[in-house]
Formats: C-alpha cells, structure tokens, sequence
C-alpha cells in the first residue's frame, strides 16, 4: 500500500528528568504545551497521515457508520420514573444528536413539559454536554450544568420550569453537580481547582444573590481527597462526602436548615471506606470497617453516626462482595457480587423474606436501576447479557411479578440474539490463579487458530467490567470477529481482593493477567497471533503499553484510547489533574520502590528497538484525565525505535476530551475508524 505522505517525525528536545539519583532523559516533553504552534503542528501532522493511511478505508467507514447508526432507533425515549409527583422522561428524535428531557404532572397522559432540548442548547458549539438537572423540592426551578470544552468543568445555571426564564446566577468551574435544600432556594455545588481539576470545596449559593458572595461551607485540604455533595433518597439531609481510592468522610446537615452547620458522621481513618443511606430515624452504612474486605451493611441512630455505635446488618462474606443497596419501605435490596456475577437480593424488613431473582446465564450484567420513591412496592432494574439486548425491567415485592418496561430495540431486520452465542472460560495465569474471560460470537465458527479476536480490558480502579449488549459491536461479530472480555486483577470482578492483588506493588498482575489470557485464547485456538488483537482505553490504554513492551508478538493489531502511557512523570508531577488522588492506586513515585516499580512497567520509559504490532492511538486535545501528550509522546517515541514496518496511527479529536465527541451519532465516527482499521488488517473490506 502506498502512503501520499510519510509518517510525521517529531523533533527531539532532550529534557533531563532527574528524581533518586535516576536520569531519565525525555526527547518529547516538549509536547505538553498545547498552546505552542509547534505542538499544534504536530498533532495535525498527525492527524494528516493517519488520514492518508486510512484513505482506503474511508467507504468502508462510512459504511460502517451507517450501519451502526441503522441499528440505534432515532426516535427513542426512556422509560418514565416517578419523582416528587412528575413522571420524568428522555427522548431521542429521529436525527437529532442530542437529548430532550420533559416531564409530565402526575399521569403519563398530561401535558409534556419540555425542560431542555440539548440540540437547541448544543447549535453554537462543536462540543456539548449536559452534566445534571436537579429540581428544586417544590418542582418550579431546575439547576443544570453544561459543559462546551470536554474539559469536564461544567457551570451551572437555573432555569424558571413554570416562566422558562434563565436567571443571571452562573457558578462557573463546578463538577456539574448541584444540591437543592428543601428552602428551594439554597444550593449547594463542588467546585474544581483550576489547575489540578480536583473537587476541592464545597459552596452554598442563595437564589438571586452575586456567585461572588457564595459561602465557602467545606474546603478539602487533602490533595488525595475529592469532594462531592447530594441529599438523601429520604430528602432530609445534605451530605458532603470526601473520598480519595482508600479512605472517605462523611459529613451531614438537615436539608430543612441549610444554614446551619454540617456535622462530621465519622472521622476518617486511613483505610476506612463507607458510604451512608438514610432511611427513618436511621443510616445504613456499606463499610469495610474491621477488616471486612468484600463489604458488609451495618446502620445506627441518626443522633449516633461514630463507628462505635454501628450495627450489623448484613455480615462480611468471605466470597460475596456488597456492591450497593436500595432502601424502599418494606424492602432492603442488595446488589451483590458472587464468583464474578452480580445478584439482586430482595429482603423485607419485618424478616419474611430473603431471596434472589434468578437469573440463568454466566455473561450477563444486572444492576439496580432508577428507584426515586421510598414509598414504590416496585424495583426497577436494568438487564443485558453479550447476547440479549438491554431490558429495563419492574419488579413487584408484592407480586412477584416482572414487568419488561422496555427492551433495547436493533434496528437493521438483521438481528436475532439465536445467531449468537456467548460463555465464560477460565485461563489460568502464570501464579496459578484462574482468571475469567466472558466471550460472545456468532455460532457456528471452528476453533481452527484462524478466528479474528478483539480482547478487551480496564484491569484498575476496581473497576468492573461486566459482559454486557453492544449493538455497534454487532458490526465485528457479524464479519467473524470473536469478542472477548478479560476480567483480569485490579478490576473488583471477583471481589475486593480481585482488586488489591492487581494495584499499587502488585499491578504486574494485571498485565500478566491479559497477557495470560491472550496465550490461553491462542492455545485453545480461538485465534492465533496473526488474528489477535487488543483493545483499552485510559488506564486500559496503560494495559496495551504494557503488553506490547512485554509480548509484542502475541498482537496482530492494537487500539489504545486515550492511553495513559507515560506513567512515571504523570505521578511526579503534581500539577496534573488527578495526580494527587491516584497514589493510592499506583503508589507516589516520590518514594523509590514505587519510582523503581512504576518505571519497570510504564510504557513510555519502555519503549524499545523491536518490532510492535499495528497500532491506532486515539486521544482528545482537551482530554482532563489522560493529558493529549501522553499518547502522542508515545507514539513519537514509537516511531523512533520500532523496527517494523507495521502501521502506526494517531488521531486526535482536536475538539473533545477523555470522553470523546459529543452526540450520539457523532463519536460512531470514531469507532468506525477503530473498526474499519481492524478489518483491514483482516483483508475485510465490506
């Protein structure tokens, strides 16, 4: 294949980074500066080749884009949800890019009330977001946030439900979330540091008064901790939390006198992780106090929030991790987590009953869905598997009857979930431990090594990636390409512990883990090495770094979005959002175990003279969680060293952040591009 122009080199500027006596020298730092010209130069050089090296797929995008776009139906609405006596819906129009959110009063068949039309609000930017709409208690004002950068530093605005004025108050830099006490006229926000974007402060605003009068009511001093505000399901109390990986705070305030002072619920101890519900006179607390690793569920007086005083409800299971719950007023529902797979556990509070809703598949997702009213005999919950499309589905505690409110419509007349099959296999690591791995496909394939597969994984944070539906991934399977999910170490699939053998001095697990998985899919010949590829994004896209400096050979083809490859110097330096907070999950580098530890791995500092496999970088230029640089230092640094002759791309959305374009349709283009670059590798073409 001939290229019109020739991959862009990027200047070398050495720049000695200098910590514990180690020199490391950076010949791309200069990249960090998105204001230079150079560096805009630069990144649309980037995207000038990556544009000429994909010109023979741009059909086949397009292609692609409007069959996915074909399955999604235009003209779609959520399921209504009863709060405060409105029934509260979002709808889709056929299209539109953007959200319409109404409500109608007391019965689905009054008048609809439009609150925001986002494609009116979205007209004049090339980004929009709409970050949270809270009613005021007596249902006439609405608080919204907008966000025009991706830069998620949203400003909040008020907005008259019955005249559709917007008034003058503007709170400018907040995280997009805002309080309402029960005065419908006192607010309380977060607002963000301008330079880290860290949640350090919480404000209290009064309608109709200057923003520079608000008052200051809590200031986080500790750069690990983020701060955030809410009301309880109950509407009596404000709560302000402070959480960093580790450890959280909890501070409360009768929603009924904003005025007065918040009181602490329970200091924080370093390690002590809860969150608090409140229901009558009393808080359920989610905890991990006294070592209970997987969680339990304890509760106390309203009057007697100190940990002396806690209860327990529900014990600490040795194999079961507590997830979340949902408070009604005959009923406690657990959503719990089992050998990997999620339950709904219903009991009533007069000890009745106690039991599950059964539920017959091993690669499916279940979680509690909206619940606004305490009073509801009604839990709504949301269903999907890697076969079966997304339900929302309502179940009566009384009854004992589901209702299918809704199931995810594909549009297309190609769809049937009987074509495809899905299952969980275990691969065994390189300690022995068994590591799950969901997989969906069409039926019918051979396992003869020659399959396309697209493994993928996040594998940080504790964060849990459940095999759920994907309609636009319907576009690989349907074209032969086997799908798998690695539920790998640092994720909580199999618990807490699942997440602290994969983090801080143990995160190697999480690559070997992927790694281990990859021969495994190999081995059992789902694929083979020409025909596997590897996906993940932000701390996922530090996992593809990791691998393809350890087993490059494994990969036919990568794709890392919004990678966070340049590991060590991110974490040393302090001034970059997040930074400060993420210690406790990759270690601070000030210290030299976790510097020599971190540098063993970081994908940047490792880059070496070897052939790698073909690879589509992508990334954001306003990106707040993954600095643009780090991926585009990476792929420089690729570029001098590799010695192969495999395709190397980066696309920077110059108007987005971490989480892509904005619109429903609009970030199909970007998949598009990532699944057109896969099939090409593969020779398909249509």
């Amino acid at each position: 294949m001939k290229h019109t122009i020739h991959p862009p080199v990027a200047t070398k500027k050495p720049k000695e980074l200098l910590i514990h006596g180690d020199s490391r020298i950076d010949n791309y730092y200069w990249l960090n500066k998105r204001e230079n010209p150079e560096v805009i130069d630069y990144l649309n050089a980037e995207n000038d080749y990556t544009k000429s090296v994909t010109q023979h797929t741009e059909a086949f995008q397009k292609e692609l884009f409007e069959e996915m776009k074909g399955r999604i139906k235009q003209d779609d609405s959520t399921v209504p949800y009863k709060l405060n006596g409105y029934w509260y819906i979002t709808r889709y129009e056929k299209g539109k890019d953007y959200p319409v959110y109404l409500r109608k009063k007391e019965h689905l068949d009054a008048k609809e009330e439009i609150l925001f039309d986002c494609n009116d609000m979205a007209k004049e930017h090339t980004y929009f977001n709409l970050g949270g709409i809270a009613i005021s208690p007596d249902n006439t004002l609405a608080a919204f946030s907008t966000d025009i950068v991706s830069r998620r530093q949203y400003n909040i605005q008020i907005k008259n439900l019955i005249t559709g004025e917007i008034y003058s108050d503007k709170i400018l830099n907040t995280t997009g979330s805002v309080t309402w006490a029960n005065d419908n006229k006192t607010l309380f926000y977060s607002i963000k540091d301008q330079v880290t974007l860290r949640a350090h402060k919480i404000l209290k605003h009064k309608l109709h008064t200057d923003t520079k009068n608000d008052i200051e009511v809590y200031h986080e001093d500790d750069e690990t901790f983020n701060t955030f505000v809410y009301k309880t399901k109950s509407r009596k109390y404000i709560i302000i939390g402070a959480s960093s990986t580790l450890t959280t705070e909890y501070r409360i305030l009768n929603a009924d006198t904003p005025d007065d002072e918040f009181k602490v619920f329970q200091e924080r101890v370093r390690e002590l992780d809860y969150n608090i519900s409140h229901y009558n006179d009393h808080f359920y607390i989610i905890t991990n106090s006294d070592r209970a690793t997987n969680f339990k569920l304890l509760k106390t007086k309203e009057t007697k929030t100190q940990k002396e005083n806690w209860e327990e409800v529900i014990p600490h299971r040795e194999t079961v991790l507590l997830e979340d719950i949902e408070i009604f007023k005959d009923y406690l529902v657990l959503n719990e987590r089992e050998n990997g797979l999620n339950n709904l556990r219903i009991i009533s509070w007069d000890g009745t009953e106690d039991y599950k809703l059964p539920i017959n598949s091993e690669t499916y997702t279940v979680f509690i869905g909206n619940n606004a009213d305490f009073d509801s005999d009604v839990l709504r919950y949301g269903f999907n598997s890697l076969t079966s499309p997304s339900s929302v589905i309502d179940y009566n505690f009384k009854s004992k009857q589901k209702d299918i409110k809704k199931e995810q419509t594909v549009l297309g007349g190609k769809f049937d979930k009987n074509n495809y099959e899905s299952k969980r296999i275990w691969a065994t690591a390189r300690d022995g431990v068994k590591v799950p791995i969901s997989l969906v496909y069409k039926k019918g394939i051979k396992l003869d090594g020659t399959n396309p597969l697209l493994q993928y994984a996040y594998g940080s944070y504790g964060s849990t990636i459940d095999p759920s539906f994907s309609s636009i991934r319907l576009s690989l399977l349907d074209r032969g390409f086997i799908y798998a999910i690695a539920h790998i170490r640092g994720g909580e699939y199999l618990g807490r512990n699942w997440y602290e053998s994969g983090k801080l001095l143990t995160k190697l697990n999480t690559f070997h883990d992927f790694i281990d998985c990859s021969k495994y899919l190999i081995e059992q010949k789902y694929t083979s090495n020409k025909h596997l590829y590897a996906y993940g994004g932000s701390a996922g896209g530090l996992l593809m770094g990791a691998i393809i400096n350890m087993n490059p050979e494994l990969y036919n083809g990568v794709l890392a979005a919004v990678p966070f490859v340049d590991v060590v110097t991110t974490m040393l330096d302090d001034s970059i959002p997040l930074t400060t907070g993420e210690y406790d999950e990759w270690g601070n580098p000030n210290d030299l175990n976790y510097y020599n530890y971190m540098k063993s791995y970081s994908p940047y500092d490792n880059v070496e003279a070897k052939a790698y496999p073909n690879m589509l970088v992508t990334t954001g230029l306003h990106d707040s969680q993954v600095q643009y640089w780090e991926p585009a230092k990476w792929v420089a640094k690729l570029r001098e060293l590799k010695t192969d002759a495999n395709r190397l791309l980066l696309h920077i959305d110059m108007n987005s952040g971490h989480g892509g374009a904005s619109g429903r349709f609009e970030s199909l283009k970007e998949v598009s591009l990532e699944y057109a670059f896969l099939l090409d590798l593969e020779g398909i073409n249509r």
